[in-house]
């Protein structure tokens, strides 16, 4: 799989949501990268099959934020999506099953259009399913008995595993896969914390005080190399979360 041109736009992968409000101080510094009053910002929650609870979870957050949400539904009538995506500053994608959410998307032919949004230089972001899907290959829970590799968008190079200190099974999963060469080299992203990507090149990882917040992850030789992604850092002011 190839990766995409590069785009002019970013892309701000989240490892998963923190409990209650804990994650507000990502979706600001999110919201200001779209340098408006009140941005645009879509909702796209196809995984959880655009459950009524996930759409009034970020209801609730983003009640609490100065932007304009609405969200893209997949299984009532569905917009135009051009229209739809055109008419935001920020595409937000929820997480739960990705590799349904992916087989939908293609169906309707939703990735070219959201490739072409981030290369004219717009905000895609995302949590779980939402984070691992931009890369070429994701560690997903969409199948019932273990975790598997998954091919994504490849918008971004490399592999990406959401949850990674959170869930007790996500790093040795990814592990294995490694060592049995299932899953490219790539990154593991903490609850709470996200990595920001200009174009395909990380520019920043945004975690809590005291947290690595995300892991570069390649196996060599048989033997996996685990070490903190060295890279200029936000640290998210707690205080935010009112």
């Amino acid at each position: 799989m190839t990766v995409a041109r590069d785009g002019k736009g970013h892309i701000i992968a989240i490892g998963g949501l923190l409990p209650g409000r804990g994650s507000l101080p990502l979706f600001r510094y999110v919201l200001k990268l779209a340098r408006k009053k009140s941005p645009a910002v879509g909702f796209i929650p196809t995984a959880s099959g655009d459950a009524p609870r996930s759409l009034r979870r970020i209801r609730d957050l983003f009640g609490r934020l100065d932007c304009r949400l609405s969200h893209l539904p997949f299984f009532d009538r569905t917009p135009d999506l051009q229209e739809f995506v055109a008419a935001q500053d920020v595409i937000l994608v929820g997480g739960g099953n990705t590799k349904s959410m992916l087989a939908v998307w293609r169906e309707w032919g939703l990735p070219d259009v959201l490739k072409r949004t981030w290369q004219s230089g717009k905000i895609l972001a995302g949590w779980s399913a939402g984070a691992i899907c931009w890369f070429q290959q994701g560690v997903t829970d969409s199948f019932s008995d273990r975790l598997r590799p998954l091919d994504c968008l490849g918008f971004l190079p490399g592999s990406c595993c959401p949850h990674y200190t959170a869930e007790a099974e996500r790093r040795p999963a990814y592990h294995t896969l490694l060592k049995e060469g299932a899953i490219r080299p790539g990154l593991a992203i903490d609850d709470g914390a996200a990595i920001h990507f200009r174009g395909t090149q990380p520019s920043r990882v945004v975690a809590p005080p005291g947290s690595i917040g995300v892991h570069t992850v390649r196996c060599r030789e048989g033997v996996v190399d685990e070490e903190p992604f060295l890279l200029k850092r936000v640290e998210l002011k707690l205080r935010a979360i009112s």
